[in-house]
């Protein structure tokens, strides 16, 4: 199963309850990224996530705007493409 990285916002504390691995970083001390198993890889952050968002919002800029009802066929385009 896949471990979800996520910061410290209480929303995601119910999420070792549904039965999904869960690793933070906390932001509020300055940890944006951290080495768990001493490899020298930072492998808990939560930074791809944010970085897909961002690609996603330029890739939607030149439409300027996009019907609610069409937005998932533009995510669809923009994650396939």
């Amino acid at each position: 199963m896949a471990t979800v990285h996520t910061d410290e916002w209480q929303g995601y504390d119910c999420l070792p309850k549904m039965g999904r691995d869960h690793a933070t970083v906390c932001h509020a001390a300055g940890e944006w990224a951290r080495d768990d198993d001493g490899d020298g890889i930072r492998e808990v952050h939560n930074k791809t996530l944010e970085g897909l968002w961002t690609g996603l919002r330029n890739f939607l800029r030149p439409f300027r705007g996009v019907n609610k009802k069409d937005l998932y066929q533009y995510v669809a385009i923009f994650e396939w493409g």
